[in-house]
């Protein structure tokens, strides 16, 4: 049974550091090698403000991004969000794509790498967990937080992990494992 991670870059703003934690993770997620593993990037699905007349309930999409943006999550098993932290929670960015969806993300497992300062992005991490179970989702209590995280990207731009941030992600992806291969099972 090949399950599929998506490796969700939240952050849409110019000059954002995301992309390069979500390289990393999913690198990492690959070697780790229990997932066939999609990095995909919010950023290139132009999601406006919510924007559907009808309830995402009922899945009648009448915008070509968002049945762009169903098609994409509906064909995952899991889920990492790569966040930061704004303003002590969530990015609108991530809160708006989960908004935007509501059956496709049902009974799925996800978990966060976050990063920022001094808090390693937590805060956004733990703001967001109401609305993923809200949508029928599990979150995980493991996860990657990754505080200070200027001091983590070389000059070439790209992130440099450390032991503690890869035990953090071997820890999380074998739990987002055992989570994702139970509830495979219940969307059946």
């Amino acid at each position: 049974m090949s399950l599929k991670l998506q490796v969700i870059i939240c952050s849409t703003r110019p000059g954002r550091v995301g992309p390069a934690v979500a390289r990393w993770f999913h690198e990492f997620a690959r070697k780790h090698g229990q997932f066939d593993v999609e990095l995909v990037d919010l950023a290139d699905f132009k999601l406006p403000l919510y924007d559907e007349p009808v309830h995402p309930r009922m899945q009648q999409y009448e915008h070509e991004h968002t049945k762009r943006w169903s098609a994409s999550v509906a064909g995952a098993d899991a889920y990492i969000f790569v966040t930061p932290e704004y303003n002590y929670s969530a990015p609108p960015t991530l809160v708006n794509a989960l908004d935007f969806l509501y059956k496709e993300w049902n009974y799925k497992p996800c978990g966060f790498v976050s990063y920022g300062g001094v808090s390693g992005g937590l805060r956004s991490a733990q703001s967001a967990k109401p609305q993923i179970t809200t949508l029928k989702m599990m979150p995980m209590t493991e996860g990657v937080a990754i505080p200070m995280v200027p001091k983590h990207i070389q000059d070439n731009g790209e992130f440099a992990s450390n032991e503690l941030i890869d035990a953090s992600a071997a820890t999380l992806l074998d739990e987002l494992l055992r989570w994702a291969t139970a509830l495979k099972t219940m969307r059946a």
